[in-house]
């Protein structure tokens, strides 16, 4: 297909609005996070009166923003590494054994895509209630309770997801690691995890995005002693004022982990998830 001038002119205009849409929001959120705080009671500026770093300072005095950032990298890291390492053992057996009802398993995980989280809210919480009046174990407003939670979304992308992975792999470079000497699970170790590691990153950055960001249920099945990051930015506006000068500084601070953390594998996941998406 030959493009036209016209046409090569509409697709840069629209890269351009496209691109403003995504970096207007990001400019207001780092502006508005070094103004004073006359500057955000008043009408809304583009440009700062005076730049100054203080609120980077008083987020940590305002609210608890570290007993928040604790509870959530306890979350976080907890159900992402679950779901991984759970991921790993059942797409590894989904991929490698033959076993009855194991096409009905996958249309099973799968199938847990198509519904929206919020339809599993009042559910989850009634069985956490259940469970807790029956077995004594705290479930709504404890650690567990939400890392439970998180890996009921996680976990069955994560599956399906590895499935695709491990399927790729030939079972020969396994085969040949077992006529060495290497049991079953020093060949998924030692053989297949290290050939899987773009789809395995692929998969741990999106349970700890999808957990760290999480709000839904986190502002049910929380308490103040485990609130997380998410829920403690509402902290930042009363009945009578809302301090957004902090609140975007926080925002910025929260979004340092994923950000980094992105920039750290970045080109394991675009291989991770190309290839994926490939095979």
């Amino acid at each position: 297909m030959i493009e036209t001038r016209g046409f090569r002119i509409l697709r840069v205009f629209g890269l351009i609005f496209l691109s403003l849409l995504v970096l207007i929001p990001v400019y207001v959120v780092l502006a508005t996070s070094v103004k004073p705080l006359e500057d955000v009671r008043g009408v809304f500026t583009w440009i700062p009166s005076r730049i100054t770093l203080e609120p980077y300072f008083q987020i940590w005095q305002t609210v608890p923003l570290g007993r928040y950032f604790v509870n959530s990298l306890i979350v976080t890291v907890t159900a992402t590494a679950f779901s991984v390492v759970l991921a790993i053992l059942a797409s590894y057996a989904m991929s490698r054994f033959a076993f009855r009802g194991s096409r009905g398993f996958s249309l099973v995980v799968l199938s847990t895509q198509m519904f929206p989280g919020i339809l599993f809210l009042l559910p989850l919480f009634l069985i956490f209630s259940q469970l807790q009046r029956v077995i004594g174990i705290q479930l709504t407003g404890s650690y567990l309770g939400l890392i439970l939670t998180y890996m009921t979304f996680s976990l069955p992308f994560a599956i399906w997801m590895l499935s695709g992975f491990f399927a790729s792999i030939p079972k020969e470079l396994e085969e040949a690691a077992m006529i060495d000497g290497t049991g079953r699970i020093g060949a998924l170790i030692r053989v297949v995890l290290p050939v899987a590691r773009p789809g395995i990153i692929a998969v741990t950055v999106y349970c700890f995005i999808t957990a760290w960001s999480e709000v839904l249920f986190a502002s049910v099945l929380t308490n103040n002693a485990t609130r997380t990051l998410a829920i403690g930015l509402r902290a930042y506006s009363s009945q009578t004022d809302v301090y957004w000068n902090q609140l975007m500084a926080a925002s910025v601070v929260v979004s340092l982990p994923v950000i980094i953390g992105f920039m750290i594998v970045q080109r394991h996941l675009i291989a991770g998830l190309s290839s994926g998406a490939v095979k």
